[in-house]
């Protein structure tokens, strides 16, 4: 799989990952993820997410302090799609990169 030539924060709302926004009065409103782009990797990465937030939670890495913080204010199912937000960030930084995975790199 070749990664888009464009940045990352481009290529993620392709995919459906990032919520909708509804802004009133200077105020931001963050709606639903949109239902854009292609649906089995969506589905894939939010079943990637769901499966892994248990264990990742549980970790002290980064990557589980991040976790464990965003669980503590927003609901299992934010979270769910936020991690899998991060791991189509993850997944475009390493193939735009051509590099092996690095925990360091996925800090929050």
């Amino acid at each position: 799989m070749r990664a888009p030539s464009d940045a990352g924060g481009t290529w993620r709302p392709s995919l459906g990952l990032t919520p909708r926004q509804r802004t009133t009065g200077g105020k931001p409103r963050l709606l639903g993820i949109s239902k854009r782009g292609n649906r089995y990797l969506r589905k894939n990465l939010i079943h990637g997410a769901r499966a892994v937030l248990p264990r990742l939670a549980d970790q002290d890495t980064p990557l589980g302090r991040w976790t464990r913080a965003l669980l503590t204010r927003a609901p299992k199912n934010v979270v769910i799609v936020a991690l899998a937000n991060k791991l189509a960030r993850i997944v475009w930084a390493v193939l735009t990169h051509g590099r092996d995975y690095d925990a360091r790199y996925a800090t929050a």
